[in-house]
């Protein structure tokens, strides 16, 4: 009669506290040595002529992190592996150059600030405003960024229409699974498709958003109305939309326009 196969005992719990240490010196080595990197691009950058100048690229980091989160693992969520990248990506710019928040969360200010250190990380400064116009004008500065809520009580994104500089260059929250979109940034930054993107759209046509979102159907375009405030609507379209785009040009309203575009989240 064949023995009967015996399972391997499970290691001790001094085991795996032993083998949890071991990798915590290493993560803390590779981290030190990713930081230490930072300061070698602000170095070469220097050289380059390209002192100061923002280093934020949000289409890279989109494609970066869903590299990672393509990639196989046996425990960590794609919380946990946005959340430690962003940490780093926001280290790394801060060591950079001038790097700095400011938000403006509407009626809820505390969610606000949580979605912003969710995307920026720890290392850059916040400051929160009472106004909108206030954290659009810190995103004129060198490394500003405006972190602003989406509410029927302002319509701060239809002045990026006369902003040609600024972008809304993020949805925040970055995950599905943080909640639904509740604000935008928006910074001096350059906005570029990642594959899977929304553009945001803002239009003062007076139609029913029904009738602007068929309008747009019927060339082809998938629009959601995001929010509504002041006579201007604020559309979220499916895609990556250039501002000369002539099936927009043909959308309703006389004043219109695209304010820029973020990656789709990361986790659907």
């Amino acid at each position: 009669m064949a023995k009967a196969q015996e399972t391997p005992a499970p290691p001790s719990l001094d085991e795996v506290r032993a083998r949890i240490d071991v990798i915590d010196a290493e993560l803390l080595k590779l981290l030190d040595e990713r930081a230490a990197l930072a300061q070698v691009v602000a170095a070469a950058k220097a050289a380059a002529g390209e002192a100061g100048r923002f280093g934020l690229k949000p289409a890279r980091e989109a494609q970066v992190l869903r590299r990672l989160l393509a990639q196989p693992r046996q425990g960590a969520g794609p919380a946990l592996v946005v959340r430690v990248w962003r940490e780093m990506i926001g280290e790394s710019l801060k060591l950079q150059g001038p790097f700095h928040l400011s938000v403006w969360g509407g009626k809820d200010p505390g969610r606000a600030v949580e979605l912003a250190r969710l995307r920026f990380g720890a290392a850059p400064p916040l400051r929160q405003v009472a106004r909108p116009e206030e954290a659009v004008a810190a995103a004129r500065t060198p490394g500003g960024v405006a972190v602003c809520a989406l509410g029927p009580d302002s319509a701060w994104w239809g002045r990026l229409l006369a902003e040609p500089k600024l972008k809304v260059f993020a949805a925040l929250p970055c995950l599905a699974a943080w909640g639904p979109m509740s604000a935008l940034a928006v910074g001096e930054v350059e906005v570029e498709p990642t594959g899977d993107d929304r553009t945001f759209w803002v239009t003062d046509a007076p139609q029913a958003a029904a009738k602007i979102e068929d309008a747009l159907s019927r060339d082809g375009v998938a629009a959601t109305l995001l929010v509504e405030s002041g006579g201007l609507k604020l559309f979220m379209l499916a895609g990556y939309y250039m501002a000369n785009d002539e099936r927009l040009a043909r959308a309703p309203g006389r004043l219109t326009g695209v304010i820029g575009a973020a990656p789709a989240p990361l986790d659907v």
